[in-house]
């Protein structure tokens, strides 16, 4: 079976044996900035099917990443941008040591560049999966919100029937529902066939939707004389980061890493992350200290000098703070490139679009962000316009 999940969940209790089991965890690799909070968070927690069925799925995901992270940024509540939250796991490999084949990979985390590390680092390998139960782990392990005006999805995609394994999907949806979760489900074949094997009630019964697609068709892009400008800037606005204590090095060698991972994929997937990285969901305030001193400005005072890299070593707090707002002044002019040939970009795309009179073909992206729009606005949330 191919399968990939998104799941949001609330906390709250029910008189069922799983719920009783419900606790709230501590969520150790959340690194949300402060200065990006809000009142509302939108959590999504990526369920991937690693078993050996999963390749064109897995592929799809790695097409639409970015994609799917801007699309939930153009969401707005009461004009603030709520906090993304992502977490992962994967299943229905016989590598992960346990009864169900279930393995969490992230916990919820707003380090986007982490996400796409664990996502690229997927590998498939033959199992059994098991929808039921990595949905009951990721209801029992995570740090849910307990918010009802949170947006919390589900997206579970995959080409085996839905009831397999050792836990009742009918009573993990029954938790679903009672917490305000909404499972989507995505079957990877034909629609009517889907129906049989328990997808669409997998869905309907938490008010969710049913989509079904081709997982094993390419993504395909089209190529727009902005392309290289952007991949470009994105490249530049790296060189606006400054590290800073243990994670500084390893980290900023993550951020080049994953726009290499998307520059693989296409060029339009780098112009994709491109975007993202420009966003307030984009923080990385744990290790950078332009982030950190827009967040907090008092954090040069507290430095020590063993936590800057060695050609920042030995300067004063205002030769520092000189430093970091040049390299923000410098980032702030990259971002406004960035973002003046997305715009021409996306209206390129929609006028070729347009040109040749051609639907959108659903895949894997293009559902989940049909359902995140449609069941945001539900909740009261509403798309800037960007």
């Amino acid at each position: 079976m191919k399968s990939f999940l998104l799941c949001t969940l609330i906390g709250s209790s029910l008189l069922t044996p799983i719920i009783d089991q419900l606790k709230p965890v501590e969520n150790q690799e959340s690194t949300i900035d402060s200065k990006v909070k809000t009142s509302r968070k939108i959590q999504l927690v990526i369920l991937f099917d690693t078993s050996n069925s999963m390749d064109g799925l897995l592929d799809q995901a790695k097409s639409r990443l970015w994609e799917i992270v801007n699309e939930s940024g153009s969401l707005r509540y009461n004009g603030q941008t709520p906090t993304l939250e992502i977490a992962m796991y994967d299943y229905g490999n016989s590598g992960i040591s346990n009864t169900n084949f279930v393995r969490k990979q992230l916990d919820f985390t707003s380090d986007l560049d982490l996400v796409s590390q664990k996502l690229f680092g997927l590998r498939t390998n033959g199992g059994d999966e098991y929808c039921g139960a990595v949905i009951k782990d990721a209801l029992l392990e995570l740090n849910w919100s307990a918010d009802s005006k949170d947006l919390k999805m589900i997206y579970i995609a995959g080409n085996e029937p839905f009831n397999q394994g050792p836990v009742d999907f009918k009573e993990v949806c029954v938790v679903a529902k009672s917490k305000d979760v909404i499972v989507n489900t995505i079957y990877c074949g034909e629609r009517n066939r889907g129906v049989r094997e328990f997808w669409k009630e997998g869905a309907t019964c938490s008010m969710g939707d049913y989509f079904n697609i081709n997982s094993d068709r390419e993504v395909v892009f089209i190529p727009t004389p902005y392309d290289d400008e952007i991949n470009r800037y994105s490249e530049k606005i790296n060189t606006t980061y400054v590290t800073y204590n243990g994670l500084g090095a390893s980290r900023k060698k993550m951020q080049v890493e994953q726009d290499e991972n998307s520059l693989d994929q296409s060029p339009s997937v780098a112009n994709m992350r491109a975007k993202a990285k420009i966003s307030s969901n984009y923080t990385n305030s744990n290790w950078d200290l332009v982030d950190a001193y827009i967040a907090d400005s008092t954090v040069l005072f507290k430095l020590k000098n063993k936590e800057l890299p060695e050609e920042l070593k030995g300067k004063t707090t205002e030769e520092l703070q000189a430093h970091v707002k040049l390299k923000q002044t410098e980032r702030k002019e990259i971002k406004s490139k960035i973002s003046e040939l997305s715009v021409k970009r996306e209206a390129f795309i929609k006028k070729k679009k347009e040109e040749a009179n051609t639907l959108e073909t659903d895949d894997l992206g293009t559902a989940i962000n049909q359902s995140i729009m449609t069941k945001a606005i539900d909740l009261g949330f509403e798309k800037s316009v960007q």
